[in-house]
């Protein structure tokens, strides 16, 4: 068993991304800036803008934060996004989700410019996915990908199984592995009997956010396990895989914490170059 050390790619990916944006910048004479909308005090999601704020000062690049109070009008956070839509020096833009009860979530994210939509939510950046035609690929999806990609783990022909129809991770992540010609088969909380699938699986996705659901009878002998899924239990964190005994029957699999999280916000950085580089008509 190997395991996929999220963590130093990402730091490697983030290290090669602040040397494009700093020859990007040089080229263009333009300020790359990525800004982000937190509404509330949510503490994950102060966690999360905080880390997102490290990954532009590592990469050289405007991290511009809006705080706005949990009863902020929606109006004022949509007036926001325009503004910033039209601003060339903010390159991409994202709010933090989940928003507090009382938004209208998808209201808010579609006023976001398709260019700058650096998270990939938008139906613009989800269709060109699907028209096997990416340019703005949701960050853990693509934070995926990368790690597979990373540790030389073949995709094609594979029987690939993913647990989650979520349209932030279970659906893309199918769509890039059909890319790559894997054979793809989405399990979801309907899915009658998914040990019979999950059991077939070379590489096996879970993304359901369910404490350690996949167990060691549900993955066959050599699987790729890649474990999206982070869950906070008396102990600390823990994945959707229920790792101790899962690992030992896998040819490689990720870790929670230190497995996919760290790609996602490296895939955001790298989601924002690709921004700001198509912006300068590259």
């Amino acid at each position: 068993m190997q395991l996929i050390d999220g963590k130093k790619t990402a730091a490697e990916i983030r290290a090669g991304l602040a040397l494009r944006f700093a020859e990007a910048i040089q080229k263009y004479g333009d300020p790359a800036g990525l800004a982000v909308i937190l509404v509330g005090e949510d503490p994950a999601s102060m966690i999360y803008t905080s880390n997102k704020e490290k990954a532009c000062r590592e990469a050289g690049i405007a991290s511009l934060m809006y705080r706005y109070p949990d009863g902020t009008p929606q109006q004022e956070i949509i007036s926001l996004i325009e503004k910033l839509n039209h601003d060339p020096h903010v390159n991409g833009i994202l709010v933090q989700l989940p928003l507090p009860a009382g938004y209208d979530e998808n209201a808010i994210l579609k006023c976001i410019d398709v260019a700058k939509d650096v998270d990939g939510y938008s139906a613009y950046q989800i269709g060109l996915l699907n028209l096997g035609r990416p340019e703005l690929v949701a960050c853990t999806p693509k934070g995926v990908l990368a790690l597979l990609d990373q540790y030389n783990i073949p995709l094609e022909g594979k029987n690939a199984v993913v647990v989650g129809r979520s349209n932030v991770v279970g659906k893309p992540i199918a769509q890039l592995l059909l890319s790559r010609n894997a054979t793809v088969t989405i399990c979801h909380s309907r899915t009658a009997d998914i040990a019979d699938f999950t059991r077939r699986a070379d590489i096996l996705v879970v993304a359901v956010g369910k404490a350690r659901m996949i167990t060691a009878d549900m993955v066959k002998e050599g699987a790729v396990v890649i474990d999206v899924g982070i869950n906070r239990n008396e102990t600390g964190l823990c994945g959707d895989v229920d790792f101790e005994h899962v690992a030992p029957k896998c040819s490689y699999i990720t870790p929670v914490p230190g497995g996919v999280g760290p790609m996602t916000i490296a895939m955001l950085m790298a989601n924002t170059l690709t921004a700001y580089l198509k912006q300068h008509g590259n």
